[in-house]
Formats: C-alpha cells, structure tokens, sequence
C-alpha cells in the first residue's frame, strides 16, 4: 500500500480534506473509512490491514483539516451525508464498502438512504442513534445539556459530562440530569475555559447527530448490504444499544466486533483496541 495522499474537495461551506492509499488489489470496491468526529488520522491502523485494495480516509465537516468556512454554530447529519456523496462521486462515483463508526455511522446510514447506489456494503460500527432508543427524550435533553455547558463554560465542563454520557452502561433516566455534573479534572480534563466553541464533537454535532431521524423504508429498500456491527464488550452503552436498535427496525442481527466502541484503534489518539482481531471480521463481513 502506498503512503496516503492528501487531496481536498470543495463543499458548500467548508473545504474537505480526504487521503487515498492505493493498494494492490484492481477489482475489490475502494474501502471508505469514516467516523464523526473522528478524523483521518483516527484509521490508519485499520488501514493498514487492507492493503490489496484502495482506501480512503477523510476529515469530517468542522473536524482537522476540514474546517467550515461559512461560521455554522453546527453540522447537521443532512451536510454529513451531502459531503460523503461528493467524495465517493471524487473517488469514481462507487459504489464502494464503507465501514463507518459513530457518529460517522449516523452519516452513512443517511448516506445510504440517499444514495443506495454509491454504496455495496455499509457496515455501521455502533451509530450513537439516540432517536431509536425507549429513553430517547431522556438521551436527548442530557446531548442538549452538555452543549449548553459548552458553550456557557468551555471544554472541560462539557467533555466531563458527556464522558459520563457515554460511560453509562444501560437506559438514561430523568434523573440522570439530576447527579451532580462531574468534575473536569477528576478526567484529567481542563478545568479553564480557553474560550473555544468550535468543538466538533461538543459544539457541532453533539445534539445533531443524536437527534437524527433515519429514513428506515429507504433503508430497508435500498440496495445496498447494511450490517450492524457491536463490540463484544460494549455492553449497554449509548451506540452499542443504538446499534441494536437500528439493527432491529431493519430486521437483521448485528454482528459482533471485538473490543469495544474503539476496537478497530491502535494507538491513535491514545486509545488502542484489538485492531488486528478487529480488521479480520471486517474483511470476514466484507467477504461475504
């Protein structure tokens, strides 16, 4: 596999920053590998186990190198999936395999529902799908919650919460609001605010991506292979419960991944998972 080369792309309102590794391989699809927010650099271990095909990585909209030039307060989901379809039309149009994690999951299942013809196999790593979940109002006033602590009083405040958030092993009650908030540097987290509010994940998608309402008939009728993918030690959590929903209203069984929500890291922004037990089920699901 060659070295990544970095190429941008023109979007209405920000400027997309996307690499390509050429691999050996001419016949298998370009594999795209995507989070929300996590960027490119968030994939290169995955990356690397694919070396007999082309894959791509990029920087989300309001993420690293990708950043707004139009001052938006936040990303929608729709803008999400607008700019993937304009990378894979980069890319050659597809239809091409796309494993997507978090909130980069969200995006590509709007993706799909869109555009079922770019895509043959989308496999959605745990998709933070708050709107599918019994607690879903619950879900959804703590994501508001931790963007107004954002933007009243800065990245440490609002990170710890919404730790906390994705932490919580099992349904999210009323009461969850009502706990004391945490306190940042019992995270290791900043406890000053340096006056940023351009955080993607805490200001941009935060209540956005959580809130989305996935378009399950176009789902179901789309052409393209949608596979539910949970970690096996992911337990209860926020995507990991999310993942089994969506999975249901499909009408299909998720498939279980190793490790948990990161598993498919190895050492980028200091998490590792098992990224080699992790690659060889992806290439098993895309196999098959």
């Amino acid at each position: 596999m060659t070295e990544p080369q970095t190429h941008t792309l023109e979007a209405p309102g920000a400027v997309l920053h996307y690499d390509l590794r050429e691999g050996a391989g001419a016949e298998a699809p370009t594999l795209l590998l995507i989070g929300s927010p996590m960027a490119a650099p968030g994939f290169a271990t995955l990356a690397s186990h694919f070396t007999d095909r082309r894959v791509a990585t990029y920087d989300p909209r309001g993420s690293e190198r990708s950043r707004r030039t139009d001052g938006a307060a936040a990303t929608t989901v729709e803008e999400h999936a607008d700019d993937l379809h304009r990378l894979i039309d980069a890319l050659g149009g597809g239809p091409v395999d796309v494993f997507a994690s978090s909130g980069g999951a969200v995006n590509a299942l709007a993706l799909v529902a869109r555009h079922p013809g770019q895509v043959r196999t989308l496999v959605a790593h745990e998709p933070p799908a708050s709107s599918e979940l019994p607690d879903r109002e619950a879900v959804l006033a703590v994501c508001r919650d931790i963007r107004e602590t954002y933007l009243a009083s800065g990245f440490g405040p609002a990170m710890a919460k919404f730790i906390a958030l994705v932490s919580h092993d099992g349904p999210v009650t009323a009461e969850f609001l009502e706990r004391p908030a945490p306190d940042p540097a019992a995270f290791g987290l900043p406890t000053e605010d340096d006056g940023g509010r351009d955080d993607p994940l805490l200001g941009q998608n935060m209540v956005t991506g959580n809130a989305y309402e996935h378009d399950f008939a176009a789902l179901r009728e789309a052409s393209t292979r949608i596979v539910l993918a949970v970690g096996a030690d992911s337990g209860g959590i926020l995507p990991a419960r999310a993942a089994r929903a969506v999975a249901e209203r499909l009408g299909t069984e998720p498939v279980v991944f190793p490790d948990g929500h990161g598993g498919f890291l190895g050492g980028e922004y200091g998490q590792t998972g098992k990224p080699d037990e992790f690659a060889k089920v992806l290439r098993e699901v895309l196999d098959a």
